[in-house]
């Protein structure tokens, strides 16, 4: 099995590297990489329990001095309270325009330390070991770095690109199941935009996926980086058609949005429910057949992933406030919501023409469904 993956960026290219045993090989991969022998590591307090001593072995058995920061885990930590806090820790270490930042850990620790590391005495390089399912097969490769405010999620941020990416399947083992599934929700995603072959796969093999299997892991994982490193090679800063990859998504920032980034929903759960959402939209306007959208719903059931909204103490769901959440979205222009639409699975499409009451009547129908008390 192919373990590694290009992305090309010209001067820019990157590898991904996926496979077993990474960590203990992370000194020895990153080396060739530094401008001098000495890098900033950026984890979260789980890492620092879990990985974060295998990691330094790794670099001092290169000769690579390590400095680094532990900050809190979970999605509030994507603020500019934190940024702040990072940059001051980083400047205090005395890094300089030579040193290197690894972004050890999931999503949030890589989006956080690939921003600060873009504006850090205006770029210093930086390295994503991504720990967790949905940081390897999505966050961590492309270069999309950013925080959120309290206008929204990702709404702060910079592309900038990774020197390199070391995506360690064996570390997926010490992920509760709720992180995984989470995870889950965007390779899913992958299959659904333009691979229908690949979601047969998954819906064949995704409970091996979720279930500890490592080839099925490591196979699950290639298959989406390889996916994404295509789509970022021909549209880096998402000018056109890398804005697929943000399909259920728009959904998924409002509901997050919502629920204030708490740990009431996470942000794969977020985006399986979008996905869905997307597909009910799709099949409302009559792009995409309502078999499909069943066929998506049957295989989210399956592995127990969220398809419709979850009754949240504190959180009453309303059409109102998740459509005003679209107008922060990013991929607003002049006005309009750019959504991801499918005619089905395997074949997702832009569309800046939808029709506003369409989108109120999916999501009141998700709101009706909703369990009473």
């Amino acid at each position: 099995m192919k373990t590694d993956i290009r992305v090309l960026l010209g001067e820019r290219s990157y590898d991904i590297r996926v496979g077993p045993g990474l960590l203990a090989q992370a000194g020895g991969l990153i080396r060739p990489l530094l401008a001098s022998p000495r890098v900033f590591v950026v984890t979260d307090e789980n890492l620092e329990r879990l990985h974060l001593s295998r990691l330094r072995d790794s670099l001092d058995a290169v000769g690579i001095e390590n400095h680094g920061v532990v900050l809190p885990a979970g999605e509030q930590t994507k603020s500019f309270a934190h940024l702040e806090s990072l940059l001051d820790a980083m400047l205090e270490a005395r890094c300089e325009r030579g040193t290197t930042v690894i972004a050890f850990g999931g999503g949030v620790i890589g989006d956080l330390a690939g921003f600060a590391s873009s504006i850090l005495l205006r770029g210093v390089p930086f390295v994503q070991i991504p720990t967790t399912l949905l940081s390897q097969v999505d966050s961590s490769v492309g270069g999309k770095t950013g925080i959120n405010t309290p206008q929204g999620k990702n709404l702060v941020g910079s592309f900038y690109q990774p020197r390199l990416v070391l995506a360690d399947t064996e570390v997926l083992g010490t992920l509760p199941e709720r992180e995984l599934k989470s995870g889950y929700a965007e390779v899913v995603k992958y299959g659904l935009i333009d691979d229908a072959e690949f979601f047969a796969w998954l819906e064949d093999n995704g409970a091996a996926v979720l279930g500890g299997d490592l080839g099925a892991r490591a196979q699950a994982v290639l298959t989406s980086c390889a996916a994404k490193a295509r789509v970022v090679s021909a549209d880096e800063c998402e000018a056109g058609q890398r804005a697929l990859l943000n399909l259920g998504h728009t959904f998924a920032h409002a509901l997050e949005a919502e629920t204030g980034f708490g740990e009431g929903l996470t942000h794969g759960e977020a985006v399986s429910i979008g996905l869905v959402l997307a597909f009910e939209l799709s099949a409302r306007l009559g792009h995409c057949p309502s078999g499909d959208v069943q066929r998506l719903r049957r295989h989210l059931d399956a592995l127990g992933m969220p398809a419709g909204l979850p009754a949240l103490p504190g959180v009453e769901w309303k059409v109102e406030r998740l459509t005003a959440h679209f107008a922060s979205d990013k991929k607003v222009k002049d006005g309009r919501v750019t959504f991801v639409l499918a005619k089905g699975i395997g074949q997702a499409f832009l569309s800046s023409d939808v029709p506003p009451e369409a989108v109120a009547e999916v999501l009141a129908k998700a709101v009706a469904a909703l369990p009473r008390p």
